[in-house]
């Protein structure tokens, strides 16, 4: 049976619907499942709405099976009766008492009883389906309408629900489903009836609805890539710019306009911006450089489209109007640090003058351990970095905050690395985004996430589940991926501590896991290799780099499941100890072998590794780890290398000795061998 459903609405907003977009489907698969009516569907939107197309629908629900459970017998009968408990069970499952049984559950034996459930017509439950698969969607505002009963995204305007030609009779939402739907408007603001649903079809292609979305981007695709051979011009890509033009036209005609080069004298940034932020324009480049045109993609259904361009030419023109008015004002007035002294930047914490003195201290203490030679232009650069959030520019648009302060730093005659800092010092600010260009920037990019962290974290702003309004996550991630793009070994546990003087004291633990937590993400592999690295309580954010991709290259190795079946034996049977091994102690030659194999694969290590310290003036003393070329991938080689003389040493030694200094030696090995692993990871806590 062939099924169509249209919930028909007033325009959607793109964005609050493409976030629902991804669950949607996966709501009405739902819905499907607590029905038994699953079968495959295709999903439709336009700006109007929703569909759902099923060429082989079910004409009535499979049957299935309800089990009733209820009281213990003991609770269930008193004196031979039946007490409150069991008449309610009767109640509850249809019962007779001549038919009541029991069941043995989980030890106990309980009422019970099984029933088989009759499928009911799919006609019969359609209707309650629409209106639970309507109340599960989530686009986050709504609306309401009519008497104020009526809640959903937008209004609701028609509902269609068609089984094999026939239509469900029902009402939801203050609506009585029809067979009729709108078409463009351009052509009518009425509702066009239709017979069936092949009809359906033509009648929207009939009047200019192009249903499928993805037809309607390859739509806006070819006629960019025409508009592009035509002009010779490159028309900017950006995906998510292409969703909500597919999300909020039925009809899309992809237009060149244009607007007066003089403009062009603001920089590239604020017209893009303007351009795709408030009228959804593609930015259009020529010979690599922004130009004075623009791409819109229009709804509209004519003839001559040149009023639209004509249109949104003046729209265009009035917005970037302004830009040029707060550019030149902006420029006259400089980046000026006296308006950010009264901007609170979080209750408890200051104001953004007091924030960015704690980055220029952040910022000291990270030029020392990176050995950075420029920090006067650094500590400069951040005491600029937030000026620019009093122009009227960024508040304008609050996106360029960063890269505006660039351009006023560079017109003040500030260095060109210095302005490149505060343009970057949000940077990375997404899973995509860009990185910052140079230790320069790094640094007054770290200094900017660090303070966020440590000063949102003393105040108990610590986010939970899914809520990080203030994108504490992204902020350590951020952390993470500087520095191991730096590649300067940095013991996070050391660093800080060394700043933790400037916030209100709270437990650093928690700050530390949540950011090496997000280390979960930076890998593709089995979670359990990350906890057992984690587990070896190491903090130098680059060993833990290498100790990551050193057992991940292993892993891929043939033998790694032997090996690591020898490691996790001698990791489950380790007792730790202080004990030193002592060597005239050994009675076998399985454990000399051992030690000595052992002894060398440790002489390789003291060959590899070494440290370097970077103390901190006063009584912040820091002290972070400098690996010299360390090389943990060979480390971990030569400890997987001593599998044979482990396995011989487990098949012919008895640790547990009679003679206890000698059982005790014995366990000192394991020990040393275990202690040695750990340096990378903890095997215990590794899972293949």
């Amino acid at each position: 049976m062939k099924l169509l459903i249209e919930i028909g609405t007033e325009e959607l907003p793109a964005i609050p619907l493409l976030k629902e977009l991804p669950n949607i489907t996966k709501k009405w698969e739902k819905i499907l499942q607590e029905y038994h009516l699953e079968s495959e569907f295709k999903f439709f939107y336009t700006p109007r709405r929703l569909v759902f197309i099923h060429e082989n629908f079910k004409e009535k629900q499979d049957d299935s099976f309800v089990e009733f459970i209820g009281a213990p017998r003991a609770i269930a009968y008193k004196d031979g009766k039946l007490t409150q408990a069991g008449l309610s069970f009767l109640e509850k499952s249809g019962l007779k008492e001549e038919e009541l049984e029991f069941k043995e559950i989980k030890g106990k034996e309980v009422l019970y009883c099984q029933k088989q459930v009759q499928g009911l017509q799919s006609k019969a439950v359609l209707a309650q389906m629409i209106e639970a698969f309507l109340k599960s969607l989530s686009f986050g505002k709504t609306m309401r309408w009519g008497d104020g009963s009526f809640e959903f995204i937008r209004a609701i305007r028609s509902l269609c629900c068609v089984l094999n030609d026939e239509l469900i009779e029902f009402e939801s939402y203050g609506v009585k489903s029809a067979k009729s739907t709108f078409v463009h408007r351009s052509v009518s603001y009425d509702l066009i009836a239709f017979a069936n649903i092949d009809e359906y079809f033509k009648t929207l292609e009939q009047n200019y609805i192009i249903l499928d979305q993805e037809q309607r981007k390859k739509l806006i695709i070819e006629r960019l890539k025409m508009l592009e051979k035509e002009n010779d011009i490159t028309i900017a890509e950006d995906d998510e710019l292409l969703a909500e033009v597919v999300a909020i036209t039925e009809y899309p005609k992809a237009l060149l306009g244009h607007f007066e080069k003089e403009y062009l004298e603001i920089p590239s940034e604020v017209i893009i911006t303007s351009m795709r932020e408030n009228q959804r324009y593609f930015a259009v480049f020529k010979n690599n450089t922004l130009s004075n045109h623009f791409i819109v993609v229009s709804n509209a259904v004519c003839e001559d489209y040149s009023k639209i361009i004509n249109g949104n030419e003046r729209v265009l023109r009035a917005r970037l109007s302004d830009a040029m008015f707060f550019w030149k004002n902006d420029l006259a007035q400089g980046l000026n640090n006296d308006k950010i002294s009264q901007m609170v930047y979080l209750e408890g914490l200051g104001t953004l003058k007091d924030k960015i003195i704690r980055e220029q201290k952040i910022a000291a203490k990270l030029c020392e351990i990176f050995a950075n030679t420029q920090k006067d232009e650094i500590l400069k650069a951040i005491e600029y970095s937030k000026a620019d959030l009093s122009t009227q520019m960024v508040y304008e648009f609050t996106d360029l905050q960063g890269i505006m302060g660039s351009y006023y730093a560079k017109a003040m005659g500030m260095s060109d690395e210095l302005a490149l800092a505060i343009k970057e010092q949000y940077l990375p600010n997404g899973d995509n985004s860009a990185m910052p260009s140079n230790e320069f920037s790094s640094i007054v990019a770290l200094a900017y996430k660090f303070d966020t962290l440590m000063g949102l974290f003393s105040m108990g702003k610590i986010p939970s589940g899914t809520k990080d309004p203030y994108a504490l996550r992204r902020a350590a991630n951020g952390v993470l991926k500087i520095i191991l793009a730096l590649n300067k070994n940095f013991d996070l546990k050391m660093f800080l501590e060394a700043i933790a003087s400037e916030y209100k004291s709270f437990d650093l633990k928690i700050l530390l896991d949540f950011i090496l937590e997000r280390l979960y993400t930076f890998y593709e592999v089995n979670a359990s290799f990350v906890k057992a690295v984690l587990s070896s309580k190491t903090y130098d954010v680059i060993y833990i780099d290498s100790c990551m991709k050193a057992l991940i290259q292993s892993a891929n190795k043939a033998d790694f499941s032997q090996n690591f079946a020898t490691f996790k034996r001698l990791a489950n049977i380790v007792v730790l100890s202080e004990d030193q091994v002592n060597e005239n102690l050994f009675n076998t030659q399985e454990e000399k072998d051992l030690y000595q194999a052992f002894m060398q694969c440790k002489t390789k290590e003291n060959n590899t590794q070494g440290k370097v310290f970077f103390p901190f003036p006063a009584a912040a003393a820091l002290a972070c780890c400098k690996t010299k070329e360390n090389n943990t991938q060979e480390l971990l080689e030569s400890l997987f290398a001593l599998k044979p003389q482990i396995d011989a040493f487990f098949d012919k030694v008895m640790i547990n000795d009679k003679d206890e200094n000698i059982k005790n030696n014995r366990q000192a090995l394991v020990c040393a061998i275990y202690r040695e692993f750990l340096k990378i990871a903890d095997i215990k806590e590794l899972s293949v």
